[in-house]
């Protein structure tokens, strides 16, 4: 084999190696309010009212949806390998309370504790009861339409008339 081609088989091999790591580099993302520490520890309860804080922190993520008497900011970094479902890694929420003339009441930080896991159980829904199999839900019916006892209009608990 010759000097070029070993370069040139070395080289390729680099690369593949360079794109196949690469493919395992975790990618970050951040979602939601970008987070200031200064201008959230700012915000002081009896001391700031809506204005001042929409001033500082800006328009909230989302607000109670009854009574308006509190707003949440919430932010969110995530990370993931490739094609798998991002993990969060961190997540701050900060609600902020107010009371009915608007000032603030309370400011609470909660982190990723909150976040509620659910796990689906499977590509079917889990029900009680008898398992069904396909030739059951087709088949199932056939001999009960019209047998007594089982609502036909001739046996006295359908619609149909009564005989003596």
């Amino acid at each position: 084999m010759s000097v070029i081609s070993a370069r040139f088989l070395m080289g390729a091999a680099l690369g593949l190696a360079t794109i196949a790591a690469a493919g395992c580099t975790p990618l970050r993302a951040h979602q939601g309010y970008v987070l200031d520490v200064d201008l959230i520890n700012s915000v002081q309860p009896g001391v700031d009212n809506r204005q001042s804080v929409l001033q500082v922190l800006g328009k909230p993520s989302f607000a109670s949806q009854f009574n308006q008497g509190e707003w949440y900011y919430i932010a969110r970094d995530t990370r993931n390998f490739a094609y798998n479902n991002p993990k969060v890694t961190s997540q701050t929420t900060l609600r902020i309370s107010f009371d009915a003339r608007g000032n603030v009441t309370s400011v609470t930080r909660t982190g990723a504790e909150q976040i509620a896991r659910i796990r689906p159980s499977g590509e079917k829904t889990p029900t009680l009861g008898r398992k069904r199999s396909l030739f059951d839900e087709l088949f199932g019916n056939i001999g009960t339409v019209g047998a007594a006892g089982l609502g036909s209009p001739g046996s006295g608990t359908g619609g149909g008339r009564d005989t003596p």
